[in-house]
């Protein structure tokens, strides 16, 4: 792409930001400029400051080198915020051809379903899917002024956990509604279960309050964190599922990352794909998360 002049647009998911950001995309684009649109902010508390949301993209996306000419936030799924995008474009695109880039299942095939409605006399439409992987190559389709749209084949980073659990789980995982977050007043010495696919343990630091937010339908269970290990070995694929305890042993053994969160800072746990954990107190924690070995886990500074 950075050969050409082109304008690019790399959707990212906003339930899984870091998951779905292509890292080292400023590379291939050159000076190409970039709209970054955020899909799936349908899926955050209505009461999200945004230009605070935008600000904090802003600054992610300094951190990994992109440098981004406009960020929109939208929701395909909604038809949320698809007229500033089109305006974007419309700003931006100068006559040139759009890439759309962006990892699997980021929202890619609707939002350009979109695109091809405003800007194209094409009447067919492109396969949209709730399965990563679905758009599996690059698809070119015609502008009424000579140029193109392109789309390209969404990235598979196997970092995320919708590219490792099984298709009957994804639902459990991928949430379809607004996130409801869930706050635990924990103790030291206390541990959330995932249903069976992650484990949040806060190992050492005075009470405080953590902010669960993650699929509504993956159950939380919470336990000491004596007991965890006993807990999981016994209900492993039953009590803690999904997944279910014939496709546990489908998935990579657990690793465990400790994480030191320094007093005063407000930050967030993230697991890539499956969610993120909001840490309330102010007093610094010692805490670790348990997922399948090459998750992406990571603290940054709080989203919300």
């Amino acid at each position: 792409v950075g050969e050409k002049n082109a304008l690019v647009i790399h959707i990212v998911d906003i339930f899984d930001f870091e998951g779905s950001l292509i890292s080292g995309l400023q590379r291939f684009v050159g000076n190409n400029p970039v709209i970054l649109a955020v899909n799936k902010c349908d899926l955050l508390p209505k009461v999200t400051n945004w230009n605070k949301l935008r600000n904090w993209m802003q600054q992610r996306c300094k951190e990994e080198g992109l440098r981004t000419a406009e960020i929109v936030l939208c929701s395909a799924k909604r038809n949320q915020g698809f007229d500033r995008l089109l305006e974007a474009v419309t700003e931006l695109r100068g006559g040139r051809d759009v890439y759309v880039v962006g990892a699997t299942n980021v929202g890619k095939s609707t939002l350009i379903n979109r695109l091809i409605s405003d800007y194209s006399d094409l009447e067919q439409e492109l396969t949209t899917s709730r399965y990563p992987g679905t758009t599996l190559d690059t698809v070119k389709i015609p502008l009424d002024d000579g140029h193109y749209i392109i789309d390209t084949p969404g990235i598979v980073y196997p970092w995320r956990y919708s590219e490792l659990v099984e298709r009957q789980d994804l639902d459990a995982v991928m949430p379809a509604n607004p996130l409801k977050p869930a706050v635990y007043q924990l103790n030291e010495g206390q541990t959330l279960f995932f249903g069976g696919l992650g484990r949040f343990d806060f190992v050492q630091g005075p009470h405080q309050s953590f902010t669960c937010f993650i699929s509504g339908t993956l159950k939380i269970h919470r336990t000491k964190l004596e007991r965890a290990d006993s807990l999981y070995a016994d209900h492993r694929g039953e009590m803690l599922s999904p997944p279910g305890s014939d496709r546990m042993d489908k998935l990579p053994p657990w690793q465990r990352h400790e994480f030191r969160i320094n007093k005063g800072s407000r930050s967030d746990l993230y697991i890539s794909g499956l969610g993120w954990i909001k840490v309330n107190g102010t007093e610094g924690a010692v805490v670790a998360i348990h997922v399948p070995r090459g998750v992406k886990v990571l603290t940054r500074p709080s989203m919300i």
